[in-house]
């Protein structure tokens, strides 16, 4: 089919679309108004003979015809950034771009919540979206459906070829109640192994710590688990619970609940957290400058 008579500005209206699957935040991540998302979306319907997007309830659910247009529209859009979107410089106070970063979230709490604050004072027009890191987070890089992704180098291994900056190291630190009477000035290891314990379990990427305990063949007593590392410490507070958290996460939230922090009952190797990017955006200015953001940050912690 020939493309004379297609406005290739839908291809961006439809990658926006199927990734946001919101009409509202798909007009803000290209910047226009909702009704010409709109009237886009109604273009693109009238070109497939499909709905593309259908409402169930409050949300819009992609239809099997917009599902297997997800992968090649992502790909037809990084090819034409590719052509088209080379580097000619970057302002930050008067350039408009959208980033998306894949973190934990310990690591936007931490680094990147302070990046948005530093944002919203000198560089009030770039916008950051943060999504929470995937299982498929190597494929979500290379397809450009992530710019930037926050990641301990521990779980990305030596196959992990992406270009990449350390950011900081952080080490595991032992949580618990004030008054938990349980626990005294330290743990010794087999103490630990009989306290009830928070897990950081179920999510997609497996427990550092917990992988060190296994190694090191101390047992747990696990009562809980959850998918956030955040909320660990909150699941501590009030109870007889123990856990092993990031000392820098321990730390800041210490004044927000009641919290004790002491030494590991074992030594435990720190994690060395990094960012990794694209080679396609290496030399992006935009890209570049965000990155520099991201370390500056990083380095003062």
């Amino acid at each position: 089919m020939s493309l004379g008579g297609v406005d290739l500005n839908l291809l961006l209206a439809l990658d926006a679309l199927l990734g946001e699957r919101n009409v509202t935040r798909a007009a803000e991540r290209m910047s226009v108004g909702q009704p010409a998302m709109s009237a886009s979306l109604a273009r693109l319907r009238k070109h497939f003979g499909d709905p593309l997007l259908v409402r169930e309830g409050r949300t819009l659910v992609p239809t099997p015809l917009a599902l297997s247009l997800v992968p090649l529209v992502r790909e037809a859009v990084t090819a034409a950034e590719a052509v088209f979107g080379r580097p000619r410089g970057f302002d930050p106070l008067a350039d408009r771009r959208t980033f998306t970063i894949m973190a934990s979230d310990y690591v936007t709490l931490i680094l990147l919540r302070p990046l948005v604050a530093r944002l919203a004072q000198e560089a009030p027009l770039q916008r950051v979206n943060v999504v929470p890191v995937l299982s498929d987070f190597a494929e979500q890089l290379h397809a450009g459906r992530v710019d930037l992704l926050v990641l301990p180098t521990e779980l990305a291994g030596s196959r992990f070829t992406f270009p990449h900056r350390h950011l900081f190291n952080d080490r595991y630190v032992l949580v618990t109640d004030p008054d938990n009477d349980a626990v005294g000035s330290a743990l010794t290891a087999q103490e630990f192994s009989r306290l009830p314990y928070v897990a950081y379990s179920g999510g997609p990427l497996p427990s550092i710590a917990d992988a060190q305990l296994d190694s090191l063949g101390i047992p747990r007593k696990v009562e809980m688990s959850t998918q956030s590392f955040v909320v660990v410490p909150f699941l501590v507070s009030g109870t007889p619970f123990v856990s092993l958290v990031h000392e820098r996460l321990a730390r800041h939230v210490a004044g927000q609940t009641r919290l004790r922090i002491l030494e590991a009952p074992v030594p435990l190797r720190p994690i060395s957290e990094a960012l990794f990017w694209s080679p396609r955006h290496t030399d992006d200015p935009a890209y570049a400058w965000l990155r520099e953001q991201i370390a500056e940050l990083a380095a003062e912690l």
